[in-house]
């Protein structure tokens, strides 16, 4: 494997704009699941190469994937939101329609300067960094970097807030981005209501939840008797008083009657257990 060289990354910022839908979308509140909320406020990050294989002029052209980006935003319209602040300080997707980021920069290197694509720092730089030191409606929800190096490539970062979508619904928009940027429509409409994620209050249970029921009680056995110290007579005496220190004595002197150590303790094991078991006023036979 061909180590990387390790040469300075310079990124330089040549435009950016805030894209919008193309057409009206709902404005509304989007309730965020318990599962949504345990995840950190941040963006997921990524970054995607490609190669001028045929030296196109049109290639990552800057106002067709903005184009493509508006249109791809009308069914994903909670990417073009902000995050806000409920009651109680929850935090809701507010679907304002207020846009997603789209950088377009340039830098002085080459894609084979990152060798085999291992994590490595300088990627950041191709990913517009998101100011988490104001209030959670102050960025972009979904941030999106085009970079052109001076191989002819291209790379495109993106940042993606946790709370609005997960890997698989953050790859769906990324690729339907890429589709219609192709002119290729809509196959698969995003599901945005999560309030199926929802717990009912008070609690409606559909079906028997064994896992929340009591254990059942262990019986006594029916030929026990007590004998007044809270200790049934019988069979629980004879391993009590020593039915099981014959089996101790017996391994301790050597005597495994045949069988190994390991069997010989497990057989132990068990005496003291059906023992126990039998002196409080259990019969194994009901477990």
């Amino acid at each position: 494997m061909a180590a990387a060289s390790q040469v300075q990354l310079d990124v330089t910022i040549r435009k950016q704009s805030m894209v919008r839908p193309s057409e009206p979308t709902p404005e509304r509140i989007l309730w965020n699941s318990g599962l949504d909320l345990v995840i950190p406020r941040i963006h997921t990050q990524s970054v995607y190469f490609y190669n001028n294989n045929d030296g196109s002029d049109d290639f990552m052209n800057h106002e067709k994937l903005a184009d493509a980006l508006g249109k791809t935003l009308v069914p994903f319209y909670p990417m073009a939101g902000r995050l806000k602040r409920g009651e109680g300080g929850r935090v809701e997707i507010n679907c304002n329609g207020e846009g997603v980021l789209l950088v377009e920069a340039e830098a002085d290197a080459k894609i084979t300067d990152f060798g085999e694509f291992a994590p490595d720092p300088r990627f950041r730089h191709l990913v517009p960094q998101v100011d988490y030191s104001q209030e959670i409606s102050s960025f972009p929800l979904l941030v999106l970097q085009i970079t052109f190096f001076k191989c002819g490539g291209a790379s495109l970062g993106v940042g993606m807030q946790h709370h609005v979508a997960d890997g698989m619904s953050g790859l769906h928009c990324v690729n339907t981005w890429s589709e219609m940027a192709r002119g290729i429509p809509l196959k698969v409409k995003p599901f945005i209501d999560r309030t199926l994620l929802k717990a009912n209050s008070p609690p409606r249970p559909m079906f028997p939840h064994i896992e929340y029921q009591p254990p059942p009680r262990l019986m006594k056995p029916e030929n026990s008797k007590s004998n007044g110290n809270g200790h049934s007579n019988g069979h629980s005496n004879g391993l009590a008083n020593g039915h099981a220190n014959v089996h101790a004595n017996g391994l301790a002197n050597g005597h495994a009657n045949g069988h190994s150590k390991g069997h010989a303790n497990a057989h132990l094991r068990l005496r003291f257990w059906l023992g126990e078991t039998d002196f409080h006023g259990t019969s194994y036979n009901s477990l």
